[in-house]
């Protein structure tokens, strides 16, 4: 499960001048930084950008460094863009009437940013105000939650490969959103642990200290405030990498056994902190066979603090041929299916018949 080192980011700019028309207002999936030129740069993956207007056409403007994104009108793929670079494109030829548009991230870019610029009416369309999801999700996480080569046909990929066949918005959180129409946001970064990296590398940086950064490659900003983002559920998945590789000569633990116990203390640490700022919030902690029971102890000890708020869920039986022996999308389906199942117990009321498929 390693961190994949992707090419450096391109100058984020936009050559052509601001459009006169106000933009549509935005809903945000995801943690953005806005900036002096008006735009927000955004890096953490599954990143969406969501506008409605009333009319027969929209245009879109943002900047690309290697990341790939895809433009839905409706819910329906109507645009793909996987080159570097300004983009300004006009869909047109709708239906008259109302239309929403997203612009969502694929890719994972952990060493650079994208950044957008807005969805303007076009054609005479005129904007409409958003619509907030009845349900809101959060997902935190490693590769897998990232959705890591998932595409892939091969557990074979160079560094491109993995890049180019990890579709975030195809991996189990989006689907798992889409199945309770809730809103969601994904804070995951591949070869990340609760206190151990992917072979023990990075060893000052861990997921509880990632977590507070708006962005996962700007260690100089920090996020201050929760704002409106308000989930019902953070469905959390932290482990695989803190145990998958042996100890090496000179890490902190002296073996096994006290890794595990520092583990478990750190979640603990981490889950108190994100519950203490989200009050409303119920957590679902997944865990592999090779971590669960420290999965389960961490909830017990947040559920003796506040009765009910954290639920440990076990999986197993993935195929993993995605790139590196990563979940495939038939394994996003399988761990999507076991989450909803875990949320449906929490929350009965949640459940609905949406088949929360991605939509090509």
């Amino acid at each position: 499960m390693r961190i994949a080192t992707l090419a450096a980011a391109l100058a984020l700019t936009a050559a052509a001048p601001a459009p006169q028309k106000a933009p549509l207002p935005l809903k945000i999936g995801g943690r953005i930084v806005p900036e002096a030129d008006g735009s927000v740069s955004f890096g953490w993956p599954g990143t969406y950008f969501e506008g409605r207007f009333r009319g027969t056409a929209v245009r879109v403007r943002f900047v690309a460094a290697t990341d790939f994104f895809r433009l839905l009108i409706d819910g329906h793929e109507m645009r793909r863009f996987e080159k570097p670079g300004a983009v300004d494109a006009v869909i047109d030829g709708l239906t008259a009437g109302d239309h929403v548009v997203r612009l969502a991230k694929l890719t994972e870019n952990q060493h650079g940013e994208a950044r957008f610029i807005g969805f303007y009416p076009a054609a005479g369309s005129i904007p409409l105000p958003i619509v907030r999801a009845p349900r809101a999700i959060e997902f935190v996480g490693d590769s897998y939650t990232v959705g890591y080569g998932n595409t892939s046909t091969t557990r074979t990929c160079t560094q491109d490969a993995v890049h180019d066949t990890t579709d975030t918005q195809a991996a189990f959180g989006p689907i798992v959103a889409r199945h309770y129409d809730a809103d969601y946001r994904i804070n995951a970064y591949s070869g990340i642990g609760v206190v151990r990296n992917y072979n023990g590398i990075t060893p000052d940086i861990a997921m509880p200290l990632l977590y507070r950064r708006l962005k996962p490659s700007d260690a100089a900003r920090w996020e201050s405030s929760v704002g409106d983002w308000r989930p019902q559920m953070i469905v959390v998945n932290l482990g695989t990498n803190d145990f998958s590789t042996r100890l090496h000569a000179g890490e902190r633990w002296a073996d096994d056994a006290a890794l595990r116990a520092d583990y478990r203390r750190q979640y603990v640490t981490f889950v108190t902190r994100l519950a203490a700022t989200q009050p409303q919030a119920r957590f679902v902690l997944m865990g592999s066979p090779d971590f669960y029971a420290d999965v389960e102890a961490v909830a017990a000890t947040i559920d003796a603090r506040w009765l009910g708020r954290a639920t440990p869920l076990l999986f197993d039986g993935l195929a993993r041929d995605g790139c590196d022996s990563h979940p495939s999308l038939a394994d996003d389906r399988l761990l999507a299916r076991l989450i909803e199942g875990a949320i449906d117990r929490i929350e009965p009321g949640w459940a609905t018949t949406q088949d929360g498929e991605p939509s090509r």
